[in-house]
């Protein structure tokens, strides 16, 4: 891991500090009103092992992306870029209830990404029905340790930004802003288990 990698904490809940480049991100002028959370891995080169923290920060440097917070398989967050600054994670999108923010979401949202692989059709863009089938079970789907993470990050961001209501148009999937393009975080993501 980076020898430049801090610990944070919010209260209770400790975030490791693994920050991006400036330049994957930009300042934020804009109020916090929506988190959107998203699943990612290395599986396409990396069958074995995608879920190294390590390959997805060099991934968003190589492609300009970037998420606030990553959540790996055993709980552990990690905070990619700080909350003043507007993360590159949704892209081109619309929510129905939100018009202004179509195309925009960056600017008024937290990005959070959970290393997990969705289901075989979920992934059939980033790798073959072979490569899936060959999988360790265990890669599949969301870890108990993820989703207390998560539910526990953003009890933190609900006390933080009370713009961010405690509701399902407030928290919201990657799919459900841009369902053309994306499926993230996916079928197998269990909304119930975070409270909404």
């Amino acid at each position: 891991m980076d020898a430049g990698m801090a610990d944070i904490s919010y209260g209770e809940l400790e975030i490791k500090d693994y920050l991006l480049p400036l330049e994957n991100s930009e300042t934020r002028s804009t109020p916090i009103s929506h988190v959107m959370l998203h699943f990612s891995s290395n599986v396409t080169e990396k069958p074995h092992t995608p879920y190294q923290v390590e390959d997805t920060h060099k991934i968003f440097i190589d492609y300009g992306v970037s998420a606030h917070y990553v959540i790996d398989r055993e709980g552990v967050i990690y905070k990619f870029v700080q909350e003043d600054r507007i993360a590159y994670h949704a892209g081109s999108g619309s929510l129905s209830r939100f018009p202004a923010y179509e195309n925009k979401l960056n600017a008024y949202s937290i990005g959070i990404e959970l290393l997990a692989i969705g289901t075989k059709e979920e992934m059939s863009t980033f790798i073959t029905e072979d490569t899936y089938d060959a999988l360790d079970n265990s890669f599949i789907g969301y870890t108990d340790a993820q989703y207390e993470s998560l539910k526990s990050l953003l009890h933190t961001i609900h006390d933080r930004y009370p713009e961010v209501k405690r509701d399902r148009e407030h928290v919201i999937g990657h799919d459900e802003y841009a369902p053309d393009r994306k499926n993230d975080p996916g079928s197998l993501f269990d909304w119930g288990r975070i409270g909404y």
